[in-house]
């Protein structure tokens, strides 16, 4: 008995300046703000180029839907892009100095237009200030999907697999602005394969988001 008066004596000193500190120090709180902007339903319009092919470039517009389900995960449900072509001076030295004809393999391949649908998914959202005068928020999206591409050839659906990511900057609950970068696999026969790489800008404008 006379132990355990001893035991507790010895203790309670200890279990009380353990106390105080707690207090003093609560530990630490680590704080994480809720979005500022919100996505519901997405009108996105955007432009760019088909960079990739030696001869020709692609100058697109591109308009899209996407559904949002939660902050993270969206649903583009459909997205359709035209492409303008311009011949490179490689291709017109070919006509002209090796007498290559229009309809060659490699040229028929051009895009004409694609239609597609995607899964999104953001797994990053921020801000950050601009010369110390504006916050920007922000978030990084990845984008996985399947594509229709119409290519020059005269049976030319392919099927594509479409794989990317982007970067959305807000401006205002109803409006941001997107960079999507993204690339098409096209498989254009039965042992033949085309990359279809896209860089586009965009605005898209949100409707039906609650604060």
């Amino acid at each position: 008995m006379r132990f355990l008066l001893l035991s507790l004596l010895c203790l309670v000193p200890g279990l009380a300046r353990a106390q105080a500190e707690e207090l003093e120090n609560p530990g630490t709180v680590s704080a994480v703000q809720d979005r500022l902007f919100r996505m519901h339903h997405e009108l996105s319009l955007g432009v760019g180029v088909l960079p990739a092919d030696a001869f020709y470039k692609g100058l697109i517009g591109t308009v899209g839907y996407t559904y949002h389900f939660s902050d993270t995960v969206a649903w583009q449900v459909g997205r359709g892009t035209y492409s303008y072509n311009v011949q490179t001076s490689l291709r017109r030295q070919l006509e002209r100095d090796f007498d290559a004809a229009p309809t060659a393999t490699a040229f028929e391949d051009q895009v004409q237009w694609m239609v597609g649908s995607d899964l999104m998914w953001s797994p990053l959202y921020g801000k950050t200030s601009f010369l110390n005068a504006n916050v920007l928020h922000f978030e990084v999206f990845l984008l996985a999907g399947g594509t229709v591409v119409k290519v020059d050839r005269s049976d030319g659906f392919r099927p594509a697999v479409n794989l990317g990511l982007g970067v959305r900057l807000f401006s205002s609950q109803n409006v941001s602005f997107r960079l999507d970068v993204t690339n098409n696999t096209v498989f254009a026969g039965a042992s033949r394969i085309i990359n279809v790489p896209t860089v586009q800008i965009g605005t898209a404008f949100n409707f039906g988001a609650t604060e």
